[in-house]
């Protein structure tokens, strides 16, 4: 962890780290301290008013209004229909499309964002539930395997038909669909893509290190993550001018590297010589 984060940073992490942790980790809880590590004038206050409006969009759908087609619809009219919960392409553009309090107050944001917030308003009114993460592009899903009934928070909660979902997948990535992508995703690894998108908005925007520099920090307390963020935890250090402790993270890295791939250990141990150099 960077040795000069606020007091408030290292409260906000202590929480992440233990939520993520939990037996249940609560999705909203753990998107909403990623949300006040980026806006400082995110408070306690500002959490449960966010926490309160889901409450409240929740009150606001049918009582159990049937299968999971009739569920879809239902949060489809209050949400994307009465709500204007949806996104457009410019959202891709700005950090606050990931950051929960901030798509609760637009109703803008990112695929996986809007799903967030569908998934939380209808898992409080009682709805079979989840997010599904097709490659590229992040949707809702309600109902068991054999009725499964897709939804795109991003287009307002339209249905997804088999072909719908099939174009988005080749779409992103050129191969067809394969049933192992429609299985819900576990919180966490919601939590991590979100992580990854502000990372990737990041690393487009080289003068936002800072945020470079939380996002991968906050990936690496989630209990799984890749490896590959320890280097790259390493690489902002040694860019921001912190030549010793980027060269103990590349070391680190290299020590698990190392097991698997010798010739790449050996390489990463050279850029950690080369950062120990930079201060002479």
């Amino acid at each position: 962890m960077s040795p000069h984060i606020s007091p408030r940073s290292e409260e906000l992490r202590r929480r992440f780290a233990e939520e993520a942790r939990a037996e249940r980790p609560d999705l909203s809880q753990l998107c909403l301290l990623v949300a006040a590590e980026a806006d400082g004038s995110l408070d306690e206050a500002g959490m449960d008013a966010v926490q309160m409006d889901l409450d409240r969009l929740a009150g606001q759908v049918p009582f159990r209004p049937g299968g999971p087609r009739a569920w879809a619809t239902a949060l489809a009219e209050l949400l994307g229909t009465r709500c204007g919960f949806r996104g457009t392409p410019g959202d891709y553009e700005r950090l606050e499309s990931s950051l929960l309090h901030e798509v609760v107050r637009r109703r803008r944001g990112l695929p996986i964002l809007l799903s967030v917030v569908w998934m939380e308003v209808a898992r409080r009114a009682g709805a079979p539930v989840y997010g599904v993460a097709l490659p590229g592009h992040f949707v809702v899903g309600f109902g068991p395997a054999q009725d499964q009934v897709l939804v795109d928070p991003f287009d307002g909660g339209q249905v997804l038909t088999g072909a719908d979902a099939e174009l988005l997948v080749a779409g992103a990535t050129g191969a067809p669909l394969n049933a192992s992508m429609l299985q819900p995703a576990d919180p966490l690894d919601v939590v991590l893509r979100i992580l990854n998108n502000i990372r990737a908005w990041a690393a487009a925007r080289p003068e936002r290190s800072d945020v470079a520099m939380w996002a991968v920090e906050l990936s690496l307390l989630l209990p799984a993550h890749p490896a590959r963020l320890r280097y790259e935890r390493a690489q902002l250090l040694v860019r921001s001018g912190d030549f010793l402790a980027g060269a103990a993270e590349l070391d680190a890295y290299a020590d698990v590297v190392g097991a698997v791939d010798a010739p790449a250990a050996q390489t990463v141990r050279a850029q950690a010589r080369a950062a120990r150099a930079m201060l002479n």
